[in-house]
């Protein structure tokens, strides 16, 4: 029964034009594209920022022959698109941004939800183009020829960015459960041989 109202919605949107095609698309798969665009970014607000814009660059120009799964399709590569150019943007501001202010106290977090910041900040850490690849491939599914064509790349390159992305990851994650948990008891028996 689901499937039927997906497809009347569909066929409904279609009826409509493109205003309908947005609405759907927004109705439908407007969570979806921002949880994308927020694994793509690391922020909510930027990623309800790049999905807006999508939409704006997606339906401001080209209006017509747009079905709600080729719309989303070509929204999402918008929003991948547009985090690169930013990216490349602000890449100056990286330089600088250890001098930000920093909150004295933040609220501690829960343990369940540790290990999910933890992933978080270690994705925030990584350049525009290994969070792209990885996202693309663990979040998306891709292979690694598809991430290539998607990014414009060669697949050396994405591999290249994949495993330095992975490394980047292990080691920092790797470190902070090594400060968080005790030394291990040592096996000795005290006696010198």
């Amino acid at each position: 029964m689901a499937g039927t109202a997906a497809t009347t919605r569909a066929a409904t949107a279609r009826a409509e034009g493109w205003q309908g095609v947005v609405t759907t698309l927004v109705a439908e798969r407007g969570d979806a594209l921002t949880r994308y665009a927020h694994l793509i970014c690391g922020d909510p607000d930027q990623a309800a920022d790049l999905v807006q814009d999508a939409l704006v660059k997606t339906f401001g120009r080209l209006r017509n022959g747009y079905s709600v799964t080729s719309a989303e399709a070509y929204v999402r590569r918008v929003i991948l698109n547009s985090y690169l150019d930013g990216g490349r943007r602000v890449s100056r501001w990286r330089r600088i941004a250890h001098l930000t202010a920093v909150p004295e106290f933040v609220e501690p977090a829960g343990p369940e939800s540790e290990s999910r910041i933890d992933l978080a900040a270690q994705l925030a850490r990584l350049s525009p183009r290994e969070r792209a690849c990885l996202v693309l491939r663990y979040y998306e599914d891709l292979k690694v020829d598809d991430i290539a064509e998607w990014l414009a790349i060669s697949p050396g390159a994405v591999k290249r960015y994949l495993s330095d992305g992975l490394a980047k990851m292990q080691v920092a994650l790797t470190e902070d459960d090594a400060a968080a948990q005790p030394p291990a008891p040592s096996l000795t028996t005290g006696k010198a041989r």
